[in-house]
């Protein structure tokens, strides 16, 4: 047995891409997209008569070449949505803006109209996942839409405060970064590697499974952003974890067995104490962690140049087929 087939058999394999000869390859349950790698896949040329799909859509809609950029934007978000969930049995998590990141109202709109868009497409909202930035302000736009019956997926998760505060608003799925939080600490400690079972990101997602699992949180937690194999191996039993093409296939030509790590049991038989959290102990516990806060802010700011590089090329599109 290679280790992809060991490890789906306690944990939930999720694709993190957009390519759909990725995703049928590897055979995951779900699959996540975001900006960049939308702009990517929307370069191929196979990939081109969704792109043109989305385009003749944005051109039919009412508005200036700013509104229209936008809907092509969001079209394309659900026509390679719609092409992957035939490929894969589970969800699909399809992005909102990251400058709606401090914006509750902003990013409860946004979701609806993605939500709305798909109905539209013939996909109903149990097979969507909304990606949000766990920012206070994007957990209480989760905390609505999931009463509305919408599920959220809270990414550019790095602090414990940020994955009790999800628990409480009862999102759907968590993606706490482990390659991310990895990253920081290897710069702090001079560059040096990091042993796989001293690594911080392995921790912190093994302190939110134990957490969640103890107190009977119904939120899932879906490791994401890994480096190395090692790190993949270590959370084998998580309810799901996110991996990249280049990873699953390292996975998949590599035989052996993968153990498990994380198990419900374990969780409840951990010492960790229940806190509740308003807004501003979460902000203080968030910013006691500088790890936590340096790479949430960095993530904003790169998932927002990535849609806006997927901005940029939108309105370079739907201004040539206009004008052609």
């Amino acid at each position: 047995m290679n280790l992809l087939d060991s490890l789906k058999r306690s944990t939930t394999v999720v694709a993190d891409t957009g390519d759909f000869e990725s995703i049928a390859e590897y055979r995951p349950q779900d699959a996540t997209t975001n900006p960049s790698l939308i702009y990517q896949a929307a370069q191929k040329p196979h990939y081109q008569h969704l792109v043109d799909e989305a385009l003749d859509f944005a051109l039919g809609s009412p508005g200036d070449t700013a509104s229209r950029s936008a809907t092509f934007m969001d079209k394309l978000f659900i026509t390679f949505g719609c092409d992957i969930l035939k490929i894969v049995p589970g969800r699909v998590s399809t992005e909102v803006d990251a400058g709606l990141s401090f914006d509750t109202e902003g990013t409860l709109a946004k979701a609806r109209k993605l939500i709305g868009m798909y109905q539209e497409a013939g996909v109903g909202p149990d097979r969507i996942l909304i990606k949000i930035a766990s920012t206070w302000e994007g957990i209480r736009a989760a905390r609505q839409l999931e009463r509305d019956g919408i599920h959220c997926n809270l990414t550019l998760l790095f602090s414990f405060a940020q994955a009790v505060a999800c628990a409480e608003a009862g999102v759907t799925l968590i993606s706490p970064f482990v390659g991310r939080i990895y990253d920081w600490y290897k710069k702090e400690r001079g560059g040096k590697d990091i042993p796989a079972d001293e690594d911080p990101g392995v921790a912190s997602v093994t302190r939110i499974y134990d957490y969640f699992k103890k107190f009977d949180y119904k939120t899932q937690v879906m490791g994401a952003s890994f480096r190395k194999v090692d790190q993949i191996v270590r959370l084998a039993g998580c309810d799901l974890l996110t991996i990249s093409p280049d990873l699953l296939k390292q996975m998949e030509d590599t035989d052996g067995d993968v153990k498990r790590r994380l198990s419900v049991e374990a969780a409840k038989a951990s010492d960790a104490k229940q806190i509740h959290l308003d807004e501003k102990t979460f902000r203080w516990l968030h910013n006691e962690d500088a790890m936590a806060t340096e790479k949430l802010a960095e993530g904003i700011r790169k998932f927002y140049a990535d849609a806006r590089k997927l901005e940029q090329y939108a309105r370079a599109r739907v201004t040539q087929k206009a004008a052609g």
